[in-house]
């Protein structure tokens, strides 16, 4: 590879590295062109699977101010930039690499922060963003719901109050 080459595939490694909510770093050794086009089908289209070789990605990640991934690279090294929802791509990786074991994820940087193999797995354990500002949106009606019953309330049982008071005095000037 040619010394401009490199320094073009750099380049563009630290822009994917910027760019990107994540990076998860995998081992693909084994795994077959199909396969690989498989995995690049189901991360979908708010990831992208690449291949690049370790010294480039270090000095990528270096310059993008990552070198926490050092480690990782370590044998055959692709890696999925995700752009959209990270939970939705660690679990698509989740699940090819249960169906395909030669793919083994290594690790990963999100948000800056580096993450090991097992924050990836719980990672993708999550629920999607849907489903959690659903859950979200759901348990703030519930409040407020509870708030507008206990407000509605407060004049009921004033007026009950009120009502037993009367009954009261007139039994008593009885």
């Amino acid at each position: 590879m040619a010394r401009a080459d490199k320094a073009t595939a750099v380049a563009e490694l630290k822009s994917e590295f910027e760019g990107s909510a994540a990076a998860v770093l995998t081992e693909y050794r084994g795994l077959t062109v199909a396969q690989l086009k498989e995995l690049r089908t189901s991360l979908g289209e708010n990831a992208k699977f690449a291949v690049a070789k370790n010294t480039l990605t270090k000095i990528a990640a270096d310059e993008a101010g990552l070198s926490g991934l050092t480690g990782l690279l370590t044998g055959p090294t692709a890696i999925a930039f995700v752009n959209g929802d990270v939970v939705e791509a660690a679990k698509g990786l989740r699940d090819f690499a249960k169906a395909n074991p030669l793919l083994v994820i290594k690790g990963g940087v999100l948000d800056g922060k580096t993450l090991d193999a097992t924050e990836i797995t719980k990672l993708a354990d999550l629920e999607s963003r849907e489903v959690l500002l659903a859950k979200l949106a759901g348990a703030l009606k519930a409040k407020q719901s509870g708030a507008a019953a206990m407000f509605a309330a407060l004049p009921t049982n004033m007026a009950q109050l009120a009502d037993a008071l009367r009954a009261k005095r007139e039994e008593a000037g009885e």
